[in-house]
């Protein structure tokens, strides 16, 4: 069964909940997870994608958009989309977007990033999961 994490920001940048899915993907990355960051469009895919190059000084991620994704890509360990994830997705997911529709289930590890502006609706997600049997899990962030 999906393993459910909030990871609830005290950081009020802009950037932080992108920042902090940066950090929290590169770990992934480093213990051998494949992770899809699901985002609510195309425009903060392509944000997404170009702070994973420069996040952080010396990381790398190796990370592609789905609208830049292989079809026959299996060696891509991190994908950023705002819809359905590809095939071969199925380990870690980062919400960045909101919604996660039917698909969350399909991975063992669901990650929430929540904002400080976003507490409300991420108690209504957290009662979603709770009500369904998911095993839950929240941490604090201080800001940095």
């Amino acid at each position: 069964m999906t393993e459910v994490f909030f990871y609830i920001l005290e950081d009020e940048a802009d950037d932080a909940s992108a920042r902090f899915a940066c950090r929290l993907t590169e770990k992934a990355h480093e213990n051998g997870h494949r992770v899809y960051l699901h985002v609510a469009d195309d425009e903060a895919a392509q944000a997404l994608d170009a702070l994973l190059w420069v996040f952080r000084q010396g990381s790398f991620v190796p990370h592609a958009t789905t609208a830049t994704l292989e079809s026959d890509d299996e060696l891509t360990p991190v994908v950023i989309g705002s819809g359905e994830p590809p095939p071969g997705f199925d380990d870690m997911l980062v919400n960045l977007g909101g919604d996660v529709g039917g698909f969350f289930s399909r991975f063992a590890r669901h990650n929430e990033i929540v904002a400080p502006a976003d507490v409300d609706h991420a108690r209504a997600r957290y009662r979603f999961y709770k009500d369904r049997g998911y095993a839950l899990t929240t941490h604090k962030i201080a800001a940095s």
